[in-house]
């Protein structure tokens, strides 16, 4: 999820929750000070392809004048406007709108929700294990994610190969590796 602020002062939207949301807040000083908001509610309609949410401040001082503004965000310009009580209210409200988001959209997750993968094998290792007779991919995989190197492999006891890619693998993986035939150990 990421939210980003807009500083820039020609720009219409204040926030983007999402890639084609855009939030416009209109304070109770905006609403107070006259139809200035106006302007940008009707830039934040033009634009495209930009879903607009108004986002307006409609406290004890402000009620006068939001049905005002309310009849000419809704009916004239066919916005959204979500009324609430103080900026951190509005705060708030632009971090659930990112959350829905986030969640309808799929895009972006939480990098710090991410599970990550293990380290990867390196191929060339990868195809070095491969060659010993009677390892495939698969156990050459399973010999790398446990032993992590071919020293580590070389040092691993029977026991240890046995229990990651069976008895007669590990015969075989350890013969191949000391250079002493399966029949004389």
């Amino acid at each position: 999820m990421k939210i980003m602020y807009n500083e820039d002062e020609g720009s219409v939207v204040d926030f983007y929750p999402s890639h084609d949301t855009g939030v416009v807040i209109v304070s109770e000083a905006d609403q107070v000070a006259g139809n200035a908001y106006k302007r940008k509610l009707a830039k934040l309609r033009k634009t495209q392809p930009v879903q607009g949410i108004v986002i307006a401040e409609r406290t004890k001082t402000s009620a006068q004048y939001f049905s005002g503004l309310q009849d000419f965000t809704v009916l004239e310009l066919g916005l959204k406007v979500i009324p609430v009580e103080s900026m951190v209210e509005a705060a708030n409200l632009i971090i659930q709108i990112a959350h829905v988001e986030h969640k309808s959209t799929g895009s972006s997750p939480n990098p710090f929700r991410i599970k990550r993968k293990g380290p990867t094998i390196d191929s060339s290792l990868l195809a070095t294990v491969q060659l010993i007779p009677g390892l495939g991919a698969v156990k050459a995989k399973l010999l790398l994610g446990k032993f992590k190197s071919l020293k580590e492999i070389v040092a691993a006891s029977e026991k240890d190969l046995s229990e990651c890619v069976g008895k007669s693998t590990a015969v075989s993986v350890r013969s191949f590796l000391l250079k002493v035939p399966a029949s004389k150990r």
